[in-house]
């Protein structure tokens, strides 16, 4: 733990300063930046408990992003509201609470954390950004008194964390951007040639099957021609969605543009991609979609099926069969799916 030595800040503790600034400011990636942190207080705090809780931005909640130790899993699903506990405390109110004894604390009562039979002491911090708290760092039962001087090392770390975290969010965004497509919200065609390149050199090196299907909407110009093309996109944005929604969780949804979309299927042989794709094709042909302007409309599509290795081994095979594939059933009176 840092010690002040004659009013001065030793030359240890300057360096221990610069090198958590590196550390923290040379990454942009959030699980890195998190390691970081709880390495830190590790090092700085003697305690039974460490943790570095995130906000949820969605649920305005707390989860456990990392924590010491094996207690990490055991967290994993835990939610923690604005207001409970020490943690809810800390978030609510956006200060630092350090309490030597928790004994009669009603806050102690709620902080129940697994591995931790009593709560007798602790300290929190808030991790503060520009836009307020962002997290909060919890240290339950330190083996030691701590000083002011180790108190405001803490929240120097605190400060670094929470810029460095921030950093992290912003740069995640900028890049979700990249690859997200402004009309539907699902991923655009540069991240689909991205992913499906990865997808296929793991399947090569492992040798696992990978299934594409190529999805073309059908007489979609008149939609447009009928109801405008601002009915045209949200119809697009609402299909996309569902689609989406239909896929597996391990599937990857891809506008590839215009009226067309891309379902990409690792590990799926040819026989169950057909058997899935022809699945959602029959609910997504059923969805009554209801409109902004009060029109329900209702989609048809032509889907081509490609599989990896039968129908190619390289990205232009894989997209161009399936793609050849919707082409033949438009030409056949659209509506289906065709997988050879």
């Amino acid at each position: 733990m840092p010690k002040e030595t004659e009013g001065r800040i030793p030359l240890a503790d300057l360096l221990m300063f610069h090198q958590l600034a590196r550390s923290l400011t040379s990454s942009f990636d959030l699980d890195t930046i998190l390691r970081t942190i709880l390495e830190q207080m590790e090092r700085m705090v003697n305690a039974e408990f460490w943790a570095l809780l995130m906000l949820d931005e969605s649920t305005t909640n707390l989860y456990y992003a990392i924590a010491a130790g094996e207690e990490q899993e055991t967290l994993r699903g835990l939610r923690v509201k604005p207001g409970e506990g020490v943690a809810g405390w800390v978030l609510e109110h956006g200060e630092t609470l350090i309490v030597p004894q928790m004994e009669g604390d009603p806050r102690a009562a709620q902080t129940g954390t697994p591995g931790i039979s009593s709560v007798r002491s602790v300290i929190a911090l808030p991790l503060r950004g520009r836009t307020g708290t962002q997290g909060v760092i919890e240290i339950l039962n330190p083996h030691a008194e701590m000083s002011d001087y180790s108190i405001a090392f803490l929240h120097i770390l605190a400060d670094h964390a929470a810029i460095a975290i921030e950093n992290a969010r912003d740069v995640s965004r900028i890049q979700q951007l990249t690859i997200t497509d402004d009309t539907t919200g699902l991923f655009n065609v540069r991240h689909l040639y991205e992913v499906l390149s990865r997808e296929l050199k793991r399947s090569t090196m492992h040798k696992l099957p990978l299934s594409l299907a190529f999805w073309d909407l059908d007489r979609f110009k008149l939609i447009n021609d009928a109801h405008g093309h601002m009915v045209g996109s949200e119809l697009l944005a609402l299909t996309g969605r569902r689609l989406q929604k239909l896929s597996r969780e391990q599937d990857r949804c891809f506008r590839y543009g215009g009226d067309e979309f891309v379902i990409l299927m690792p590990e799926t042989p040819a026989a169950q991609a057909l058997a899935l794709t022809k699945g959602i094709h029959a609910a997504l042909m059923e969805t009554p979609f209801g409109m902004k302007s009060g029109l329900t409309l209702k989609v048809s599509a032509s889907v081509g099926l490609s599989s990896f290795p039968g129908d190619g081994t390289r990205m232009h095979e894989i997209i161009g069969t399936a793609d050849a594939r919707m082409y033949a059933v438009k030409r056949h009176g659209r509506g289906h799916v065709r997988a050879d």
